[in-house]
């Protein structure tokens, strides 16, 4: 999750500043080329719906890892907009397909050797990958490095995960008992009603994700955070979805997701509407304690409504939430190009995050 999620994916929002400065990008077509990355990681989703993939399964998983690592790295090999597309097109791919497997493997695992809760673990690799990508390139920022300087040491890192995740991956378990081969008999109600909430949290969190750091240096009171704001969102991504999954257990799955989602839409709308060093760092705590602690839970829901193998269930989810994030981007570009903030694209995610809460209550 480190690697194929904390690194793979969200690495691109602390480089950003940077690819923006050094070739002149829009914002449209920055929110572009993080998008391509959505449309992989939709494709990725797809993918993961079948119910067994060619080749040795346990080779999928460090597979994909592989692929994101090259593809960060190949990001500094390049100053082309159409490469840069196809390469986070490509690492979406890479990092659908690591979300799924890997939480497919470790739910089934914990849940077959009766320690669900060691679920929170897994999905704070996530903050943990983001922590040290934002480290990382803190560093090099400081250190007068250019945006390819900072895609090359990320991919080198992200290469060793991987290679750590394929030595430590174990033979599978002897196969489930037949009961557990029930086939899915669909959406019903209230999976559809999880699947909109999360297609909506992808569109809600997405516009802060991507252009946190961006707003902070075009904004000159809180420029002096740049290095330091996206290492704050991994921080509180870490412990959250120990804390959500517990919360989660209290008081129900949907009721804690609905929580976190409204807890989120007040951090996107004080990333714009509170433009201080307090306002910013509140946003980035909101985003980050709570992004990861939603997808654990609307993965946990899923598995919780799934008949027979979770992974469809889990990869349409994720489809939904890929299709929100595909549209937030572009969208958030768009609007920004012509109105010369973020504002506007903030408060129409902040209304999604509140419009998912709503329905995961119901």
């Amino acid at each position: 999750m480190a690697v194929g999620i904390g690194v793979g994916r969200f690495v691109y929002t602390p480089i950003l500043p940077s690819m923006m400065a050094e070739f002149g990008l829009s914002k449209f077509v920055s929110g572009l080329i993080a998008s391509a990355n959505f449309v992989g990681y939709l494709v990725g989703a797809l993918a993961a719906t079948r119910a067994t993939l060619p080749g040795p399964a346990r080779a999928w998983l460090p597979g994909a890892l592989a692929l994101s690592a090259v593809t960060t790295a190949a990001m500094g090999a390049t100053d082309s907009v159409p490469a840069f597309i196809a390469l986070r097109f490509a690492g979406g791919i890479a990092s659908a397909l690591a979300l799924i497997l890997a939480s497919a493997l470790v739910l089934d695992r914990l849940a077959r050797v009766g320690r669900p809760g060691l679920a929170a673990l897994h999905f704070s690799g996530v903050g943990v990958g983001i922590t040290v990508s934002a480290a990382l390139v803190a560093t090099q920022l400081s250190a007068g490095a250019d945006s390819a300087g900072m895609w090359q040491a990320c991919g080198v890192v992200s290469l060793l995960g991987a290679a750590a995740v394929a030595w430590l991956v174990p033979a599978p378990l002897a196969p489930a008992a037949a009961a557990s081969q029930t086939a899915s008999t669909g959406f019903d109600r209230r999976l559809a009603r999880m699947a909109a909430a999360y297609g909506l949290f992808g569109f809600g969190y997405v516009i802060t994700a991507t252009f946190l750091v961006a707003i902070v240096r075009a904004t000159p009171a809180i420029q002096a955070l740049e290095p330091v704001i996206w290492i704050v969102v991994g921080l509180a991504a870490a412990p959250s979805v120990t804390f959500w999954t517990f919360l989660g257990r209290r008081i129900g799955t949907q009721t804690a997701f609905a929580v976190a989602a409204a807890t989120e839409a007040v951090g996107v709308l004080a990333s714009v509407l509170w433009p201080d060093m307090v306002g910013i760092s509140v946003a980035a705590v909101l985003l980050g304690g709570t992004f990861m602690g939603l997808t654990a839970l609307g993965l946990l829901r899923g598995r919780e409504l799934a008949q027979g193998d979770p992974r469809p269930v889990m990869a349409a989810l994720t489809v939904a939430f890929g299709i929100g994030q595909i549209v937030g981007p572009v969208l958030a570009g768009l609007l920004s190009d012509a109105l010369g903030s973020f504002t506007v694209p903030s408060l129409l995610a902040a209304a999604g995050l509140v419009m998912a809460a709503w329905l995961a209550r119901r």
